[in-house]
């Protein structure tokens, strides 16, 4: 039980100086001695295992301050872990590669059909991913594992999806079945939850304790960072909040119930109601139309808009975050909307009390972000294990 102890804490430490590094690179071994409370031999010691691995390199000396002696700063070896981020959604797949820094050195899109099975999107995915890595020259034994993000509720223990009402999948064991095709090790999670990983990582949630991120586009959800963790609820559930009923007398959500939250916001239903007032084809018709004045177009964005406003409060009154980073198709195709929600939520959707106890932020990751965070959860899966 003692040795398991002293096992348990060394890893615990070799992680904690890893992710001070990946987060404040280049830094000197004093510095983390200092953040840690751990001896300078302890840090020197962990800095050695990591560098010998090939994940760390020494760069130029500097003096320290106030001294005249010098201290070799320690940074990451970009190169030598890479990752594979995958968004899957009803319409398109997104596939980077990144480094440690979660940097996309090479990435791809690709359309999607809304009624592609599951062997046919398995089949492209691996078909992709060996398409990027043989024309990009990737070393694959640098690559230690696939991170995949999609909407839905997702066992990411097991990596399996538990039910994606967007994918049509329900139990699907798709780390189990991914890693037969391609090989590689596969973590598979929420698309907001990797989406808010990497905004606290790389984007507009660094530095913040509460963070609470919203999608809205082809579906509603949430996701929040407490204290630079993911929470996640008892399923991994958390944040679902595209299906809590906000009119239990209104309109039919593709889940089978009535009233979702989301039936009043996502691109599908908007196009669903456009389309009993003239044919519509894509989205961006309906904001022209709102653009142009016509009264039905402004009807459904302002009442989509009110909802999302609704949407902010309700988890601000839940969760007193001091971020809320808005993202999503919706957002990312249309930016002017982030003002009017703002407006919305300074003036009277969100409960006074809270009003300017927290930020806003567009997301600064925009379409590559669940990529990017999917890749993040690979690479931290690889170093956990």
């Amino acid at each position: 039980m003692k040795k398991h102890d002293q096992d348990y804490m060394k890893l615990q430490n070799r992680r904690t100086v890893f992710g001070i590094i990946k987060q404040q690179h280049p830094i000197s071994r004093a510095a983390i001695a200092k953040q840690t409370g751990m001896s300078p031999t302890t840090v020197s010691r962990i800095v050695g295992e990591l560098t010998e691995l090939g994940y760390l390199v020494e760069s130029e000396q500097v003096a320290a301050a106030g001294l005249g002696r010098k201290s070799t700063l320690i940074g990451l070896a970009d190169g030598s872990v890479l990752s594979i981020g995958i968004e899957l959604d009803r319409h398109f797949m997104s596939i980077g590669i990144l480094d440690l820094q979660g940097n996309v050195i090479c990435s791809d899109k690709r359309v999607r059909p809304a009624e592609e099975d599951l062997e046919e999107t398995l089949r492209r995915i691996g078909a992709a991913i060996e398409e990027l890595v043989r024309h990009h020259a990737i070393d694959r034994t640098r690559v230690v594992g696939i991170g995949i993000g999609l909407p839905g509720i997702v066992n990411n223990d097991k990596g399996g999806v538990v039910f994606s009402v967007q994918l049509g999948w329900k139990n699907v064991p798709l780390a189990e079945r991914l890693k037969e095709l391609t090989g590689y090790e596969v973590a598979v999670d929420n698309e907001l939850k990797v989406r808010a990983l990497a905004e606290h990582l790389k984007g507009a949630a660094i530095g913040s304790r509460r963070t609470a991120l919203l999608g809205f586009g082809n579906g509603v959800g949430s996701a929040l960072i407490l204290e630079g963790e993911v929470y996640r609820g008892d399923m991994n559930s958390a944040g679902e909040i595209g299906h809590t009923t906000v009119d239990p007398n209104g309109m039919m959500c593709e889940c089978g119930k009535a009233g979702c939250l989301q039936t009043y916001i996502t691109i599908r239903s908007l196009l669903s109601e456009a389309n009993q007032i003239r044919p519509i084809q894509t989205i961006e018709e309906v904001f022209e139309a709102r653009q142009a004045g016509e009264r039905w177009a402004i009807h459904l964005i302002d009442r989509a808009l009110d909802y999302m406003a609704i949407a902010i409060n309700n988890l601000v009154c839940m969760y007193n975050p001091d971020s809320v980073i808005l993202s999503g198709e919706l957002p990312d195709r249309f930016p002017g909307i982030h003002e009017e929600i703002e407006a919305r939520c300074s003036s009277h959707f969100v409960w006074e009390p809270l009003r300017g106890s927290f930020r806003f932020h567009h997301s600064e990751l925009s379409e590559w972000g669940v990529v990017i965070g999917s890749g993040l959860l690979s690479q931290n899966r690889f170093f956990q294990l």
